[in-house]
């Protein structure tokens, strides 16, 4: 069995580890690496969509950043308990035309033993920004 480290039960230092690693992970915008830290039946609510399974993940993340060009996000740790870590989280990206966006929001996660995401609700909202107003570059 695949184990994804840090594992439950988290502390301060291996909830923020988690963290980092979904950072680093998303920031890397490749749909298959990052559909890795998630269980293969893993349920998502992002936005208004739910989707479940891994296959199902990794076609998402493909779309959103066929989308969402120049994908650049920051989490920061907001709570944790043994198996769940809660975060709040921004990105920044452009769309098709050069119109810039700010998403802010927060998720939920519950893992497996394994340290696998098999629960992920994201709640998140746009504001359209300017070019010069990026922050994460």
């Amino acid at each position: 069995m695949t184990k994804r480290y840090p594992l439950p039960p988290f502390n301060q230092a291996t909830a923020a580890e988690k963290v980092q690693a979904a950072e680093n992970g998303w920031n890397s915008r490749d749909p298959k690496k990052v559909s890795l830290a998630y269980t293969f039946d893993s349920e998502w609510r992002n936005r208004s969509e739910f989707i479940k399974g891994r296959q199902n993940i990794e076609e998402f993340l493909e779309a959103k950043w066929k989308k969402e060009q120049q994908y650049r996000l920051k989490k920061t740790l907001w709570s944790y308990t043994d198996n769940r870590i809660a975060v709040t989280f921004y990105y920044e990206w452009h769309d098709e035309f050069d119109n810039w966006f700010r998403s802010y929001g927060n998720e939920l996660w519950e893992f497996d033993e394994n340290g696998l995401m098999r629960k992920r609700i994201a709640s998140i909202n746009d504001m359209p920004i300017s070019k010069k107003d990026r922050e994460l570059v």
